[in-house]
């Protein structure tokens, strides 16, 4: 059983297109926007020190509620520093998505929200292996998925960690279009994550070698 974390009905939402957060995982951030920054101070006000992580849809920029996902992933924040001039880099662990009941009219300038947890109940139990993970295969796979989209890693280090870690961090790292990470937030369990990602990759690699954009 992991860490048991009270899960409030409610959360400060930071809306950020491409910024995936998944249970579990570590989600690095800089925050300077004054809306942000009065988000975190209430946060770390709170027992919880849980802020929601939402994509916006289409890559869209605006903060508008209806081109925010209803699905997220509540981070707490674990550990944070203050620049001279007023700006916070802090982290966040993944602890839970979470579902967009109703947003919340109210005075504060970030947005608010009534939140269900009970769909994701599982992310906060022991994760469930993939019995059926090649590992050999999926390497094959991702180092050509890396040198088509030009990307560096440390290989010896990835290969030796977890799967979690790797499946995770990958759904984070890689350079996948909004409304694919938001398909792998929603992912049922880690197997179907990692499925996923072979198929986003497999397809980047088919359009690539067909003379399509990278």
């Amino acid at each position: 059983m992991k860490k048991n974390i009270d899960l409030p009905d409610y959360l400060p939402i930071f809306p950020l297109p491409g910024a995936l957060l998944l249970p579990n995982s570590k989600l690095p951030l800089h925050i300077f926007e004054p809306k942000y920054l009065a988000m975190f101070d209430e946060a770390l006000q709170n027992s919880s020190r849980l802020i929601g992580m939402l994509q916006t849809k289409q890559s869209s920029i605006e903060n508008h509620k209806d081109k925010l996902y209803e699905i997220g992933c509540a981070g707490r924040i674990c550990s944070f520093s203050e620049t001279d001039d007023g700006r916070y880099m802090i982290t966040l662990t993944g602890i839970s998505r979470f579902k967009i009941l109703n947003f919340v009219d109210s005075f504060s300038p970030f947005i608010k929200a009534e939140v269900d947890w009970g769909e994701f109940s599982d992310d906060r139990e022991k994760t469930i292996l993939d019995h059926d993970f090649d590992r050999d295969s999926f390497f094959t796979l991702l180092k050509k998925y890396f040198s088509v989209k030009g990307l560096k890693t440390d290989w010896e280090s990835l290969r030796e960690a977890d799967e979690e870690i790797i499946i995770n961090s990958l759904s984070m790292l890689c350079p996948f279009e909004v409304e694919e990470k938001q398909a792998l937030l929603e992912s049922k369990n880690l197997v179907e994550r990692r499925k996923m990602i072979n198929t986003l990759m497999e397809f980047s690699l088919h359009i690539g070698s067909k003379g399509g954009l990278q």
